[in-house]
């Protein structure tokens, strides 16, 4: 998380100096800015589709794969004290928090969000969730007796036989926190000695980890749903388990998508008009039905067959605002369990 946070104050500089580029459409064209840090293959259709239906004209701000979801993020911040975007599509909620914690989100309750699980959605209405991945085990085939339980990286079965992405990172550091919270420090800190004992590999990325299982290298990795669906749809000889479904297990691991409206944005009635869209099934819909593969947390919503429905998986109780605090208090025993 240091890191994350040193590229924060890096890029407000460069922000701060891009601020005009956005102005210009902000205060004299109308329409509505969204500053996007969901991958714009996936979401740039959805939001021609509002400008589509809606008539309202749509400047987006996309992230680079370089700037791995922070650029939209700290030119937010940078322009705190004179907003130039309506919208943030988030594509995970942790820096929805963040922008609450700073000030630059505003609450708003929207009627779309009716349905939407609680634990999905801030109380007070500064970020709602929609659209997930969920954090499954990819298992090769060839595994005769296959995990259902996150703690399987502890199993002597698997010494030196498994994989997981750098818990320094994306989704695996935000996993690692919720089960922090779930499971209290002791139990977590035991389960990382586990996998450490257990010679744990250590990919860059959950996207290499995922590569590792399709290989025939590993034989099970904790990674994102969306690629394990990508792996599936490939014809890898690989399959994906929900894992912790029992009675008396913590369920799996959510990570919403997240709409936060700008606190004092130039277009504030079409920046709701725009989280009233993102946040509808049908929305969540065409996100399940993309490459995506996205879990829509409205019950009852259409998906194909490799995306389960919310409504029939047991999900981590997770309060996504303390998730956020103890990423940062955990960083330093991260670092020392990765080897820095």
């Amino acid at each position: 998380m240091r890191k994350f946070w040193i590229a924060v104050a890096t890029a407000l500089v460069v922000a701060a100096a891009m601020i005009g580029l956005t102005s210009c459409f902000s205060k004299s064209r109308g329409g509505v800015v969204v500053y996007v840090s969901e991958d714009q293959v996936f979401s740039e259709p959805i939001l021609r589709d509002f400008e589509r239906e809606t008539g309202i004209h749509v400047k987006p701000v996309f992230d680079t794969e370089e700037a791995k979801s922070t650029g939209v993020m700290n030119r937010l911040l940078a322009e705190k004290n004179n907003p130039q975007a309506d919208v943030y599509w988030a594509n995970e909620p942790i820096r929805a928090e963040v922008l609450k914690q700073e000030n630059v989100g505003a609450a708003y309750q929207s009627p779309s969000a009716e349905g939407i699980p609680a634990n999905f959605k801030d109380p007070q209405g500064y970020w709602t969730g929609f659209s997930a991945r969920a954090r499954v085990l990819l298992v090769d085939h060839s595994v005769a007796n296959k995990p259902k339980s996150i703690t399987a990286y502890g199993d002597p079965a698997f010494n030196g036989k498994t994989v997981i992405a750098n818990p320094l990172f994306g989704t695996t550091t935000t996993e690692i926190a919720a089960l922090f919270i779930i499971w209290g420090d002791e139990k977590a800190k035991t389960f990382l000695t586990d996998m450490k004992r257990n010679n744990v590999k250590i990919a860059t990325s959950n996207g290499e980890s995922a590569d590792l299982v399709a290989a025939g290298e590993s034989a099970f990795s904790l990674v994102d749903s969306d690629d394990a669906a990508n792996r599936i749809k490939q014809g890898k000889p690989v399959e994906m388990i929900y894992p912790d479904q029992g009675d008396n297990e913590v369920g799996c691991f959510i990570v919403p998508n997240a709409a936060v409206l700008i606190k004092s944005g130039p277009h504030p009635e079409a920046g709701k008009k725009l989280i009233d869209y993102l946040l509808s099934a049908e929305t969540e819909r065409k996100l399940a039905a993309s490459d995506a593969a996205q879990i829509p947390l409205h019950q009852g919503v259409e998906t194909p067959a490799i995306v389960r429905k919310i409504e029939n998986i047991k999900t981590m109780q997770s309060n996504y605002s303390a998730v956020a605090r103890k990423m940062r208090e955990i960083e330093p025993l991260l670092k020392q369990w990765v080897g820095l």
